[in-house]
């Protein structure tokens, strides 16, 4: 079992990450069923608190709580007192007045969450839901679920999955925590991107780097296409949008390319036309939509290992 807060990939051994997709696993089977909500979770608050925009992993959280019967609070920062000039702390002290057991938080800035957990602003367990350009855990999570849900469902972990990440890997959250996890999960992991969309130091990473998307595309068991985030960019780090998605985007030719069996991933929302097109997005090898699907058990697997909750089959 998982304690304290999830911060960062980092912060799960193999184990426990195995012991949360086995968990993640048990629920989607309860709440694929006619009955979708659990006692487990009843009398504890959860407290969705984003700086950021968000859809699917706001929503995501919310219905994996309800689900587990905990009672939500979804606190935005737009329309509250953060818009007016409220720092962190202070918002911290007033979510403990209301007793929240866990924080989903989302912040632009990276280590926002770890500097919630490590004070003494609130006593509840904090979820990293995406800081900054530094880590989205449980988005690792939902994908590795993903991926042995269709590649490796009878294997314990991912050994011998070869993983592609594609794109903006130098903003890109989600690419830092699935390299942390995935690796240790033992599958190989095949950055490919331009030098520009690189971060420093990647070279000290558990990673192989390409800079030709076609001359990895037909080896790999995944391919995972990564947004172009042109909000964190205030420079140019390609030539044009037409050139990057010549060289880099994920089209039908490229589709043809990979093996019987590799799936399509993307942790959204993407950029029809640009890292992705819209027949690879939609295609039969495309996993997107189980992706989504998918964060709901993660995330209950997540408030369920952390908040303690009565055991699963418990329906009293």
């Amino acid at each position: 079992m998982i304690t304290g807060h999830l911060l960062s990939a980092a912060d799960l051994s193999k184990d426990e990450a195995l012991n949360l997709l086995a968990t993640a696993k048990e629920l989607a089977a309860i709440t694929d069923g006619p009955n979708k909500k659990l006692p487990t979770l009843r009398g504890k608050t959860v407290v969705n608190l984003f700086f950021e925009d968000s859809t699917r992993t706001r929503i995501s959280f919310e219905t994996a709580a309800k689900r587990l019967s905990a009672d939500v609070i979804n606190f935005s920062a737009k329309g509250s007192s953060v818009s007016k000039g409220e720092s962190l702390k202070d918002t911290a002290q007033t979510l403990q007045a209301m007793g929240a057991d866990a924080v989903v938080i989302r912040h632009g800035s990276s280590g926002a969450a770890k500097r919630l957990a490590d004070t003494q602003w609130i006593q509840a367990a904090v979820i990293n839901a995406g800081d900054g350009t530094h880590e989205h855990p449980t988005q690792a999570l939902l994908d590795a679920f993903t991926i042995k849900q269709h590649l490796r469902a009878k294997e314990s972990d991912l050994s011998g999955v070869k993983v592609l990440i594609v794109g903006d890997i130098l903003h890109s959250r989600v690419a830092r925590s699935n390299i942390l996890l995935l690796s240790k999960l033992g599958a190989e992991i095949v950055l490919v991107a331009p030098p520009t969309l690189l971060p420093v130091g990647i070279d000290k990473w558990p990673v192989k780097i390409s800079y030709d998307l076609d001359s990895e595309i037909g080896e790999c068991d995944v391919v995972m296409m990564l947004r172009i985030q042109l909000e964190r960019m205030a420079d140019s780090f390609f030539p044009t949008e037409r050139e990057y998605s010549r060289r880099y985007g994920l089209n039908s030719a490229r589709l043809a390319k990979l093996k019987k069996n590799s799936i399509v991933m993307h942790p959204g929302p993407m950029n029809r036309g640009l890292e992705i097109s819209a027949d690879s997005a939609d295609d039969l090898k495309s996993v997107i939509v189980d992706q989504v699907k998918n964060g709901v058990a993660v995330r209950m697997a997540v408030l369920y290992e952390l908040l303690g909750g009565a055991p699963i089959g418990d329906s009293k």
